[in-house]
């Protein structure tokens, strides 16, 4: 599914949208160079899940945690760490843990600790201004994530 987004705004409604549908063990792996619109996309996706606080880049403390009423979200953002160090900072246990959906910024790193299952979005600037989101299932709870979500 190919979504464009004209503005930060409309990036943050679209997290929104997904966000209401998260469930536990939910997974999604954000794609997209610095400045694409990763985080704006996530503080959507706390707002979603009913989340009320400010949400920010977890890059140099690696991990955040947004407790929403129904369930929690683990923000992890990879973009500093060694796929030979991802096993150090206990991500196999956040993307397990049964109380929470779990979003991670530069996923790579981490991909042998990931459940085949994930939602992978590829966001990127667009060069007539906005934001182009790819959003791609990889399995069965994933696409159920997907369906009904507007394009």
């Amino acid at each position: 599914m190919k979504i464009r987004t004209r503005s930060a705004e409309e990036t943050r409604r679209l997290g929104l949208a997904l966000g209401a549908r998260l469930q536990a063990l939910d997974l999604l792996c954000l794609y997209g160079t610095l400045g694409a619109g990763k985080t704006t996309f996530v503080q959507g996706l706390a707002k979603g899940m009913g989340f009320k606080g400010r949400v920010m880049s977890p890059t140099f403390g690696i991990a955040r945690m947004y407790r929403a009423p129904k369930l929690i979200l683990h923000h992890v953002d990879l973009y500093r760490v060694d796929a030979h160090h991802t096993g150090d900072i206990g991500l196999e246990e956040l993307v397990r843990d049964p109380s929470a959906a779990c979003v991670i910024e530069w996923p790579d790193a981490g991909l042998p600790y990931l459940p085949k299952d994930r939602l992978e979005l590829r966001l990127s600037l667009s060069p007539a201004g906005g934001r182009a989101l790819a959003l791609k299932a990889l399995g069965k709870r994933s696409k159920k994530l997907l369906a009904g979500l507007k394009a």
